[in-house]
């Protein structure tokens, strides 16, 4: 087996490297940020720190960040609030969010959601009732679910397929041996395979389904290439690949930046292992340029 690794041992740089520059704000960002702010909505885009957020939000998009702003996990990597809400829900929210893409002209609409294990249903009724209501009010959006592992309860994923989305997405988010070190201990590489499976097997068939990979953690090649086969054999159509950036001092540390060159190598990788969209990058997150892999993930059914 491979031996090679994309990350070294050295400590990084405080200084990110030259190809980590985050677009400045332009075009629609002070309309989408109003918008956002007027309704009251949470999303990825600012509570996760995503480096998108300027591009995203100047096109126009965004992505919704369901069941409030605050996670009942406590993820090595991730910015998002950790909180227990105590079963507490917002009935309105999801109106809002259909308000808010329906204002928004937008066409494709990513909705994720914060762990909520204070849940029964790890909030799935709540994201099934937002998907509907969107398409109550903007029938010809496509609509993207990026979801937690909903605690392994496949009762709750039935719950989601009810009103299935265009996209089940949920990210493995790094490859098994390193798992466990930066995920909360209620996470795992196995379980979220497992749903991944069980989405494909109880999804529509034209369900799509998709997941994401951090780069600069320490992970092997050949580690990687386990994760691909792992997804693909999960029935996951599309997979994106971006570098991991530390949050805070608080955070598991980066071991390396990956060049964008190396992105390129690791897509082709990835490529071979037979997904019908890639998105690889140094900035590139789930839920990135979403709807150009959608469209590949149905070019490649011939549809």
């Amino acid at each position: 087996m491979a031996t090679a690794t994309t990350a070294d041992r050295s400590p990084p740089s405080a200084r990110l490297p030259e190809w980590i520059r985050v677009p400045l704000p332009s075009g629609r960002y002070p309309e989408v940020q109003g918008t956002l702010a007027e309704l009251g909505l949470a999303t990825v885009c600012r509570e996760a720190r995503c480096p998108n957020k300027s591009e995203c939000w100047s096109a126009g998009t965004a992505t919704f960040m369901l069941l409030g702003a605050a996670c009942t996990r406590r993820c090595a990597f991730c910015a998002v609030t950790t909180h227990w809400p105590h079963g507490a829900v917002d009935p309105t929210e999801p109106a809002r969010v259909a308000e808010g893409v329906r204002r928004g002209g937008l066409r494709y609409v990513v909705l994720t959601q914060v762990c909520r294990d204070d849940l029964a249903d790890g909030g799935a009724s709540i994201l099934a009732e937002t998907v509907r209501a969107i398409r109550a009010r903007s029938p010809e959006v496509l609509v993207e679910l990026l979801v937690g592992d909903l605690g392994g309860d496949e009762r709750a994923l039935g719950t989601l397929l009810e009103e299935p989305p265009d996209v089940l997405a949920h990210n493995l988010e790094t490859v098994r041996r390193l798992s466990p070190a930066v995920r909360d201990r209620r996470a795992g590489y196995d379980r979220s395979l497992a749903l991944l499976r069980a989405a494909r097997e109880l999804g529509p068939r034209r369900l799509v389904t998709k997941s994401s990979i951090m780069l600069g953690l320490g992970e092997a090649l050949d580690e990687l290439d386990e994760a691909n086969r792992d997804l693909r054999e999960a029935g996951v159509d599309l997979l994106t690949l971006g570098q991991y950036l530390r949050p805070s001092p608080a955070h598991v540390p980066v071991a390396r930046y990956v060049p964008p060159e190396e992105f390129g190598a690791l897509a082709d990788r990835a490529r071979r292992a037979g997904f019908s969209g890639i998105e690889a990058g140094p900035l590139v997150r789930s839920s990135y340029r979403a709807e150009a892999l959608f469209r590949a993930a149905q070019a490649s059914r011939g549809r």
